[in-house]
């Protein structure tokens, strides 16, 4: 049986202590256990280095011996004996852990404002069990104090907080006030203590002239103070970036529009402390962008919400517009544009304006998704037996997923088949897609031919017919006529310019500007009534320049113009 167990025991951190087991004429197996982990079997104890077992084995001593007790060690040991099925009672291992030295906040020296109250706070940290504090004056105990208690992560230790407050008129000038902390670990108690100085910091002036000033004019701050004990530094900043630059009371500089929006401050320093104070400029300047608004691509039917804002000074104004238009759409920061089209689509300005100081403006780009849109010439032209084209123009964002063309029984999107081929190109305006056919025959003319597109948001097809360019002998009467009118107006042209001469007026650009001379050719088909009875699905029929021109070829070898027949010259 056990003659001697451990027993319950409390000891201070860095302090020694053994516990005692002892169990005579048992010669097996001892355990120590720690919260109910065995510490090693036997004396062997290498995973712990500061435990040691120690005795006389043969008399069955096998006390555990602690050197330099820590926090850790706080818990409950037992001894067993393994082969005689015996434990000890459990003893509980107290560690108690004095606070740490007490800390006045703004000691040693406490310096406050004449007519101020003190208001003093002291902590001491790491604690075990929590410390107490209280205050003394002239060895007198202060009452009033607050305290309050912080348990630590590990859930041992605390640290304690203790606030003191006197007014004004139970306070003096050179007074000591000590704080003391003590617990279980040290009864006597550790202290510190602060000397009260009844002074004032710094009173602090800051000027600025002149005022209001425009931006990129010189102006003057002048930092002013009062303070006891004297003033032993200025230091200046901007927008809280300090100038190293300027240490005296006054500071010029020529102002720029950030003046408007971050303060200068003069901060004003004695050896009780410092005082900061801060002016803004009132700095006229013109628009700033704050938020740069962004181009936006959007669906077909939903809103587009763009987002500018300026800054400036004078209070200035926002004009929101199309570009091309000249219809204000919002004098807001916000634009709005609900259930966008796809006309809303192109560019936006955002425009802003500070009287009689300046304007600014921003543009950005509108895009709208939606299904794709074709425009081509709905006949167009081509001599038998030549090789021929018809092209069509989609305009489509996103782009075209698919392009197909298709007549009769064929369907063809790229690629050659027989004797046509299909070619895209796309440009900076959309994609041109052509179809050429290698040797043109009577049926081609007889033929109609769709063009259709094809993006996620839907499809757009354009119907087109292909008609027989008229033969050479027509249109060489009809540039001979062309050729002669033009010879004439050469002629009436140099008969100007010669009467101009005769009166100092000249006029010479006006003979050799023939150049300027526009041709426009507006494509009529006079078969097209019928054709809309037989294709009562055809789209209306769209002019485009570029189609146009196809319709009209220039002879190098000649010299003169080839027109087809029913043309119009404008």
């Amino acid at each position: 049986m056990f003659s001697q167990q451990p027993q319950d025991l409390v000891v201070v951190a860095g302090q020694p202590v053994t516990l005692p087991c002892t169990i005579p004429g048992y010669h097996g197996v001892v355990l120590w256990i720690k919260d109910g982990l065995a510490l090693g079997v036997g004396r062997d104890l290498s995973g712990y280095p500061r435990y040691t077992v120690i005795g006389d084995h043969s008399s069955g001593e096998h006390h555990l011996r602690i050197q330099h007790a820590e926090l850790m060690d706080d818990a409950v040991f037992e001894c067993q004996a393994v082969q005689a099925a015996m434990r000890s009672r459990p003893a509980r291992l107290t560690v108690l852990v004095p606070p740490e030295n007490p800390v006045i906040s703004g000691g040693p020296v406490v310096s406050l404002r004449a007519g101020d109250p003190l208001n003093l706070t002291c902590h001491t940290d790491n604690a075990k069990p929590p410390a107490s504090i209280i205050w003394i004056r002239n060895g007198e105990v202060l009452n009033g104090a607050m305290y309050s208690k912080t348990l630590l992560r590990e859930g041992r230790r605390e640290s304690t907080v203790s606030t003191l407050y006197l007014s004004p008129s139970n306070i003096e000038t050179g007074q000591q006030i000590i704080c003391k902390a003590s617990n279980k670990a040290v009864p006597s108690g550790k202290e510190t203590s602060v000397t009260i100085d009844i002074q004032h910091l710094p009173l602090v002036n800051l000027s600025v002239e002149p005022q209001p000033v425009l931006e990129g004019n010189l102006v003057k701050f002048h930092c002013s103070a009062k303070a006891n004990p004297p003033v032993t530094l200025y230091r200046w900043a901007k927008g809280g970036s300090i100038i190293k630059e300027v240490s005296g009371d006054t500071y010029e500089v020529i102002v720029d529009h950030s003046f408007f929006s971050e303060p200068v401050s003069c901060e004003v320093t004695n050896p009780l402390g410092s005082t900061n104070v801060s002016r803004n400029v009132d700095v006229y300047f013109g628009p700033r962008m704050a938020a740069e608004p962004q181009s936006l691509q959007v669906d077909l039917g939903s809103d587009a919400v763009f987002n500018c804002a300026w800054t400036g000074n004078p209070s200035l104004t926002i004009v929101w517009m199309k570009r091309g238009s000249g219809v204000v759409l919002s004098n807001e920061n916000l634009l709005t544009l609900k259930s966008v089209r796809q006309e809303d689509a192109g560019k936006y300005v955002c425009r802003a304006v500070v009287p009689r100081v300046g304007a600014g403006e921003k543009e950005v780009s509108l895009t709208v998704n939606g299904p794709p849109t074709i425009s081509s010439t709905q006949t167009q032209q081509a001599l038998h037996g030549e090789k021929g084209q018809i092209k069509c123009f989609i305009r489509s964002t996103p782009p075209p997923d698919r392009i197909a063309w298709s007549w009769k029984e064929t369907v063809l999107e790229s690629g050659t088949s027989g004797r046509y081929t299909v070619e895209t190109v796309t440009t900076e305006e959309g994609v041109i897609s052509t179809l050429t056919m290698s040797n043109i025959v009577p049926a081609d003319f007889q033929t109609i031919y769709n063009c259709t597109a094809w993006n996620s948001f839907g499809s757009d097809t354009e119907i087109i017919r292909l008609k027989e360019q008229e033969s050479l002998p027509v249109a060489v009467i009809i540039g001979i006529a062309v050729g002669a009118f033009v010879a004439l107006i050469v002629l009436i042209g140099t008969i100007g310019a010669f009467c101009c001469t005769r009166s100092q007026r000249n006029l010479k650009g006006v003979v050799s500007a023939k150049n300027d001379i526009r041709v426009e050719i507006v494509h009529k088909d006079h078969n097209a009534a019928r054709e809309n009875e037989e294709h009562t699905s055809m789209k209306q029929l769209m002019v485009n320049t570029q189609r146009s021109v196809s319709s009209l070829e220039v002879s190098q070898c000649y010299g003169f113009v080839q027109l087809a027949p029913g043309l119009n010259y404008l």
